[in-house]
């Protein structure tokens, strides 16, 4: 689980501060104001974790099938005003690990410049975690050095000690940190599974079809637009594999939950090799090319949070979409109830104030904490994003709550009454 993070000079952010991340983080804010580069941050990172190529130190995608995002070059990253030796962004985050495993808590920074023929590299790479606290600091002409626990001397000097993916280091420099050597190596390893255990659903998610062609097997990821849902399904209905069981259930409940359908059901189309995904509501059965928008495009949201391994960090923007209000309420009741029990934390940037009132309610109600669930509103100051950590007491109420972000209801409410009174004045005058 992702438990803080911290970006410098990145996109609309000149400095966020430390961000803490709960079980379930909320991002609100207005259009356009720095929401999303937080979570591009994070699948920066991921994108760069999987490339294929080691030796790279940030991937600023370009590859259509195996990245999330095309970032453009260094200046698109670089915050705008950013100029001579300051030209550099950071990223940075903290970690906790299952008990189980050697690296239990670890901390990753890196800041990221770009050399004179255009490629961003690593300038300063640090890895912590408990009794080590590594820096790999970019000299000239392209050397590393390794510096342990803030010793007076470097471990190590050379170009073959350049970092791998940001958040590995190669042999050679592997062997020059003698015994410390195999916690670093455990560390990058605790951070590869930390970046690989994000899952992204993006806003615009595809639309149903009416049937599928499915080879039996069961999806690794069900994609940033949901792409793979139906896979994702299908395996649950019909593989039988005890966890994928409970994808199918899970989604159905949870849209019953929500009074958008009776009941969800994996059908095979005769004999074929095509399936379809058949909905229920009312004694009548639609395909689910048939029934609202609304159900097909929170489907992805509902099996993601029902698919993704135990432990996973799931990032979902604008869940809420094309949902009816009491719909998007329910939403807040599926990541707190599915965080505790699948130990899954959901980062979720949301426009929906039904969905943020219902996490009030759940904390005045005792079902969740602000220990559990952290709130932040991002807006623009000028050129620049900021971010208010919104303070909610035991009983959900916030005291620093931005003036009209949902709008002002007690003022439209006078607005209408005003009207009334003044059309019945004029009634009663002509």
């Amino acid at each position: 689980m992702l438990t803080e993070i911290h970006l410098k000079n990145f996109k609309a952010w000149r400095d966020t501060g430390a961000v803490r991340l709960a079980p379930v983080t909320m991002l609100l804010g207005t259009n356009s104001s720095g929401k999303s580069s937080l979570i591009q941050s994070l699948l920066l990172l991921k994108q760069t974790a999987l490339s294929p190529d080691r030796s790279i130190h940030l991937n600023l995608g370009g590859d259509e099938v195996n990245d999330l995002f095309n970032f453009g070059d260094f200046d698109n990253v670089l915050s705008a005003g950013v100029e001579g030796a300051a030209r550099r962004f950071e990223l940075a985050f903290t970690f906790r690990r299952p008990p189980a495993e050697r690296v239990k808590e670890g901390e990753f920074s890196c800041s990221y410049g770009q050399t004179s023929n255009g490629a961003v590299v690593a300038q300063e790479l640090m890895l912590g975690t408990d009794g080590l606290d590594l820096r790999v600091l970019r000299r000239e002409k392209g050397a590393f050095s390794l510096v342990v626990n803030n010793e007076s001397q470097p471990r190590g000097k050379g170009r073959d000690y350049a970092p791998e993916r940001s958040i590995a280091l190669p042999p050679p420099a592997i062997v020059a940190l003698g015994s410390d050597g195999s916690l670093v190596q455990d560390l990058s390893l605790a951070i590869r599974r930390e970046l690989e255990g994000l899952r992204y659903l993006g806003p615009l998610r595809r639309k149903p079809e009416r049937d599928y062609v499915w080879n039996k097997t069961s999806p690794g990821d069900i994609g940033s637009d949901g792409s793979k849902t139906m896979d994702a399904l299908l395996a649950s209905a019909f593989l039988r594999d005890a966890e994928q069981v409970k994808v199918l259930q899970g989604v159905a409940s949870w849209l019953k939950r929500m009074k958008v359908a009776d009941h969800v059901e994996a059908r095979q189309v005769g004999r074929s090799t095509r399936y379809e995904l058949v909905v229920s509501r009312d004694g009548v059965d639609a395909n689910i090319r048939d029934v609202g928008i609304g159900i097909s495009q929170v489907l992805p949201v509902l099996t993601l949070a029902h698919f993704a391994p135990v432990g996973s960090t799931i990032i979902l923007e604008e869940p809420e979409i094309h949902l009816h209000p009491l719909a998007q309420a329910v939403l807040a009741e599926l990541f707190v109830e599915t965080s505790r029990k699948r130990k899954v934390q959901f980062i979720v940037e949301t426009h929906s104030e039904h969905l943020f009132r219902r996490m009030q309610t759940l904390i005045a109600q005792q079902k969740t904490t602000s220990d559990e669930c952290a709130m932040y509103f991002v807006e623009r100051a000028q050129k620049q994003a900021r971010l208010r950590a919104l303070q909610v007491d035991e009983f959900g109420a916030v005291s620093n709550w931005p003036e009209h972000f949902f709008g002002d209801s007690v003022g439209e409410a006078r607005a209408q009454a005003q009207a009334r009174a003044q059309r019945m004045r004029g009634a009663a005058n002509g």
